[in-house]
């Protein structure tokens, strides 16, 4: 074989195995660049997920602790002086007046939420009870349990509701008016209730400070049961 032919030969093998080596290291760089983007996709997928799960679980918390709140029926309870009244309140609380009929007030009030003492901030009312009765007064035809007191009028006829914590003048209840299934109208004056809109903190009920010492005692009696 002439000599030049085989330098040519060479050369081309050479040549080949270059090529050959060129090509396996391609597709071992390519193999090494699919592996790190699935390895990349991978933990985006995790991070996404673990975030994903992350949020749900919050959000399962905060609506248990909503949900906690809503049906819990108990309310914080602080020793010391009412909350002051100006003159108007004073004489409706305190002086049993009637304020005058009005669609003013809390009257027409329809947002949700609950309705409390002026004077004592005990929980009275919750407005899924309240119904338009075209009274002038707001009208509830039930109270939350055992916050309103009952006792005959002055006049002897009607029957005065208060405010079963610190005995604030509320207004009437009347019955047999067939105005609610309940057949119940809680009649009561605005100036004596002050309204909480559903999702804002309701304030500690308010209890004379004489009453602390017989409270304390009371609690730990029922806790030794």
């Amino acid at each position: 074989m002439p000599i030049s032919l085989k330098n040519l030969f060479v050369t081309k093998t050479l040549w080949i195995s270059s090529l050959s080596l060129t090509l396996v290291t391609a597709g071992l760089l390519a193999v090494a660049s699919t592996s790190v983007v699935n390895a990349d996709d991978e933990a985006a997928t995790l991070d996404t997920t673990s975030t994903e799960t992350t949020t749900q679980a919050t959000s399962t918390a905060e609506a248990t602790t909503d949900s906690d709140a809503e049906v819990s029926s108990a309310q914080a309870v602080i020793y010391g002086r009412y909350n002051p009244l100006n003159q108007f309140e004073r004489y409706v609380l305190l002086q049993k007046g009637t304020e005058r009929p009005s669609a003013g007030g809390y009257t027409a009030n329809k947002k949700a939420g609950t309705y409390i003492c002026r004077q004592c901030n005990a929980r009275l009312y919750l407005s899924d009870d309240k119904f338009e009765s075209h009274c002038g007064w707001p009208s509830f035809d039930d109270e939350i349990k055992d916050a309103v007191a009952r006792q005959t009028d002055a006049d002897g006829v009607r029957v005065e509701i208060l405010c079963k914590n610190c005995g604030g003048h509320l207004g009437h209840v009347f019955s047999g008016e067939q105005m609610t299934e309940k057949n119940t109208r809680h009649c009561v004056n605005s100036i004596s209730m002050k309204f909480i809109p559903k999702g804002k903190k309701i304030p500690p009920m308010i209890k004379p400070l004489e009453e602390q010492a017989a409270d304390q005692k009371k609690a730990t009696v029922e806790e030794s049961k």
